[in-house]
């Protein structure tokens, strides 16, 4: 279970950093403002993704 669920947490975090990178090329956001966006958006999913996890474990 722990195994699949890693496969899909990282493929899920592959697809969001795509879709962040197409928003800072599209937007043409600033280099220097591009490694928050990704920390912050990786962080906001990585929490989703932990929260999910827990969820699942414990029903």
């Amino acid at each position: 279970m722990a195994v699949a669920f890693g496969f899909f947490a990282f493929f899920v975090l592959f697809i969001f950093n795509s879709l962040t990178h197409t928003l800072c090329l599209r937007t043409e956001m600033a280099k220097e403002r591009q490694p928050g966006v990704f920390r912050m958006i990786n962080i906001m999913i990585t929490i989703l993704l932990i929260s999910s996890y827990v969820e699942i474990l414990f029903t």
